[in-house]
């Protein structure tokens, strides 16, 4: 593998491949069912460019499981699968194969989740989640420094093992053998006084340093970013093609796929897709459940809010 990845890169085999199927991903924009007019065009091709920034960064720059790196992906501009615009999105690698400490500090974000994942919208293979923690079931410490005991809920310090082998006590985040990947959520409902979690992550066990890149690891980081990019159009694609089969209409979106999607366990989703003339307006009549959040958000076609 090694010696077959060198001679990939030496020869600009494997650039030729991410490009190539980069081109199979424009492709996706292009498709009979999707609109052809220059505006929604544009905010395809747009939307490709901002998956190719997100990919690269997650599987050149941060791709490395034994020196994980939590991050918000690339910029808030990067925006996939209905993401939800009250959300701040953070993610790193990780692998089964090893454990993890993240460190913490809750502050007063309203809404703090955690999950760990398997595959990716481009892998091909299994999809799903293979753990997940809420903010509301953390044993945090009390913090002694903040002169307020009403917050110290909030705003204290708390420790989460990430392992395949079952931890004491609740701060523990589980793995599955093909666990790749953390996403955590912090929700907002009032974002000019909310404060973020502060959380970091590192591996168990780790005394060395990264290793230099390998046309190994370039080899496979530009694989795996090109059909990430492939398989998050065409999937998005596809819920939005089922979505207009039925205009106008708020329809549950099924939890298992939600949950494949790597969706929050936590969250009830529907979609719909709008068709209104210029002078029609679309309203939405609504009793608002009984529950910790909740929200309508508008998206274009390519399902960025």
């Amino acid at each position: 593998m090694t010696k077959d990845s060198d001679a990939r890169v030496q020869s600009g085999q494997s650039w030729d491949d991410f490009c190539e199927t980069l081109r199979s991903a424009g492709k996706v924009i292009l498709r009979d069912a999707t609109p052809d007019d220059a505006f929604e065009r544009a905010e395809g091709f747009r939307y490709l460019s901002r998956l190719t920034r997100v990919a690269l960064e997650s599987y050149i720059e941060f791709a490395d499981p034994e020196f994980p790196i939590l991050r918000r992906p690339a910029h808030e501009t990067v925006k996939i699968g209905a993401d939800n615009p009250d959300n701040h999105y953070q993610s790193a690698a990780i692998s089964g194969a090893h454990e993890y400490r993240i460190r913490g500090k809750r502050n007063t974000v309203h809404y703090l989740g955690m999950g760990t994942y398997v595959g990716n919208y481009g892998s091909g293979g299994r999809m799903g989640q293979s753990g997940y923690i809420e903010g509301v079931d953390l044993d945090i410490d009390i913090d002694i420094d903040n002169g307020n005991d009403q917050n110290n809920d909030q705003d204290g310090n708390f420790e989460i093992i990430l392992s395949c082998k079952e931890q004491p006590g609740k701060n523990w985040l589980p793995m599955e053998p093909d666990t790749s990947s953390l996403i955590v959520r912090q929700t907002f409902q009032d974002r000019k006084t909310e404060v973020i979690a502060d959380i970091t992550i590192e591996r168990i066990g780790s005394d060395l340093h990264p290793e230099p890149i390998t046309a190994s690891k370039v080899d496979a980081g530009l694989a795996a970013a090109s059909q990430y990019v492939l398989g998050t159009a065409s999937l998005f694609a596809d819920w939005t093609e089922n979505f207009a089969r039925h205009p106008n209409e708020l329809r549950l979106l099924d939890p298992e796929i939600a949950r494949a999607a790597h969706g929050d366990p936590n969250i009830c989703y529907y979609h719909g897709y709008w068709e209104v003339a210029e002078d029609e307006a679309l309203v939405i009549e609504t009793t608002p459940p009984t529950c910790d959040y909740w929200n309508f958000q508008l998206n274009n076609y390519w399902m960025e809010s």
